[in-house]
């Protein structure tokens, strides 16, 4: 093997892992987020999470990525700790799909239908169909669609590429020894572990095992505990992501490495223990790629069959290990800004997931910028010292809200988005600035009750009575601007350009009705400046929520 074949192997390699990327970016954004939002609502029981883990996994291609995914959730408290256990067992079932596809490469006969069933033989035709999807359809579902045939293509041309680089390793006799040590367990898993971590891709280091097949020298007594020691070194990837994580979140982590660690503990000493009193032919056979991947298959499920009786056991496991700290990170957070957990930053790697996160963090804002209109408008007939201050600080809540959305969205934007995620995005960018100026003309109102309340100045009935009757008003704009938020699959029946319009008369009325009784009696000058400042709040108030309407309801009509 010369230095040329070294650089068409590493080539091929880069083929291989860029084509797998690509494969479950292209996966991913066609979920839209569906199976990742689902994940975090229907776990409800361990069989149940390790059905919908392998379903998440098998459809995004990593089950590093739904584990960090778990660990978000549980980080985030959307997920309960118990319920991200079968889930994780899950994904180490869904991640052997993957070897599967790979598999199909080692299939040899002269029946015309096998032979179209090898990747080599279908993988020009995908390329050729993705990249006329990708380059001549205006739909973005198709590019998407485009994208994952190019990446299991290029995929499957660097898998090729290696095992032809490879190819000559089989005439090496140091080579051949080279497996020979690995066919002792404790090597052999140290080496899966090891390149497994690097890659952090049980299923890219499994694929690597089945390319290295064609040297004929990889023996199923190699493969065993390679593949056993790939299930620990995927733990990396979560363990990672759970540094500077709440508590919870890093246990999650530490689930994860157990289960993998006890599951390849129980598996390997039970294996080699049968083995020594009726030893396994098969161990000494050259491997094939279909038999990789079944024995990369068999050992998880066994792995997950084993363990699943004791869920709650490895929580307790965990639990013990990563000790409740006295303060708890996640506890520092007024209740006000725990919504602010939704946004966890191992999301983003899931661009369509942190935007419902997102989503979900903006409608908690708006819940406290409707809270803070109701409670000014209270001021007016009632005032009260302590209900001002609180005013005051859901404006100071609202303030850090829109900065770490910004912040998140703007992180967001820098991901591969597709057209209906960018148009969610853009209209959430218009909201979140529309929500906040709603919480400053609250507490403008708040602060205008203050000044008659040093003042001393008061309001006649009738007054209070248009001021009730226009707050009411906006009351219910504001209220249905939550719900077409919430709702965003359901229309709004309010006619937004009549309610302006009704508005618009009524703040007319009331000024002018306001100064034909300030003829009649002897009201302050200050008391007609204090209601124009009034008025002139919940005004914009009712178009912040108008705006906020019209950008939802736009977005949904595109």
């Amino acid at each position: 093997m010369d230095i040329l074949n070294v650089f068409t192997m590493i080539g091929g390699l880069a083929l291989f892992l860029y084509g797998m990327h690509i494969l479950g970016e292209g996966l991913s954004k066609i979920s839209g987020g569906r199976m990742e939002s689902i994940l975090s609502k229907m776990t409800d029981r361990p069989l149940k999470g390790v059905l919908l883990g392998a379903a998440a996994t098998a459809l995004i291609q990593s089950s590093s990525a739904t584990t960090v995914m778990v660990v978000g959730f549980v980080n985030s408290g959307i997920m309960q700790l118990k319920q991200a256990v079968g889930i994780i067992m899950g994904a180490n079932i869904g991640t052997t799909i993957t070897s599967w596809i790979l598999s199909l490469s080692g299939i040899k006969s002269d029946n015309i239908f096998l032979t179209l069933l090898k990747p080599d033989a279908f993988s020009p035709i995908l390329a050729i169909i993705g990249i006329v999807f990708l380059m001549f359809c205006k739909s973005e579902k198709k590019k998407d669609v485009g994208n994952i045939l190019l990446g299991f293509a290029i995929l499957m041309f660097g898998m090729d590429t290696m095992s032809s680089a490879v190819a000559p390793l089989k005439d090496i006799p140091a080579f051949t020894n080279l497996f020979v040590a690995f066919s002792n367990p404790i090597i052999g898993m140290i080496a899966g572990a090891i390149l497994t971590a690097i890659i952090q891709s049980s299923s890219a280091s499994v694929g690597i095992l089945q390319a290295l097949c064609v040297t004929g020298a990889l023996p199923y007594s190699a493969v065993l505990p390679i593949i056993a020691g790939q299930n620990i070194g995927t733990c990396i990837t979560a363990l990672l992501s759970s540094i500077g994580a709440s508590t919870n979140a890093k246990r999650a982590a530490f689930i994860h490495l157990y289960f993998n660690v006890i599951g390849t503990a129980v598996f390997m000493i039970g294996f080699y223990i049968i083995h020594y009193i009726s030893p396994f032919d098969f161990l000494e056979q050259t491997a094939a790629p279909a038999g990789i991947a079944a024995t990369h298959s068999f050992f998880n499920i066994f792995a997950t069959i084993i363990l699943l009786p004791f869920s709650y056991q490895l929580v307790t496991l965990a639990e013990i290990s990563v000790r409740e700290k006295h303060v708890d990170e996640t506890a520092q957070l007024p209740d006000k800004l725990m919504a602010l957990a939704n946004m966890d930053k191992r999301f983003l790697d899931s661009p369509s997931l942190a935007l419902t996160q997102c989503r979900k963090t903006t409608g908690a804002m708006l819940a406290l910028a409707d809270e803070a209109v109701n409670e000014s408008l209270s001021l007016v007939t009632n005032y009260n010292k302590k209900k001002a201050s609180y005013i005051e600080d859901l404006e100071n809540y609202v303030d850090r809200y829109e900065t770490e959305i910004n912040d998140y969205m703007f992180e967001i934007d820098l991901a591969p988005l597709s057209v209906a995620d960018s148009r969610e995005l853009s209209m959430m960018q218009q909201c979140v600035g529309n929500i906040e100026r709603v919480t400053d003309y609250a507490l403008n109102i708040a602060l205008s009750t203050k000044k008659m309340e040093k003042k001393n100045l008061n309001f006649s009935k009738e007054t209070k009575e248009d001021l009730t009757l226009y707050g009411n008003m906006v009351l219910e704009l504001l209220k249905d601007t939550k719900d077409c938020w919430e709702y965003s699959d359901s229309s709004v029946t309010t006619d937004l350009a009549q309610l302006e319009n009704d508005l618009n008369r009524m703040e007319k009325r009331i000024l002018k009705d306001h100064k034909k009784r300030l003829k009649k009696e002897k009201y302050s000058v200050d008391i007609g400046f204090i209601l124009s400042d009034i008025l002139t709040g919940l005004k914009k108030v009712a178009e912040h929520s108008l705006l906020v309407m019209d950008a939802v309801q736009s977005a949904k009509m595109e």
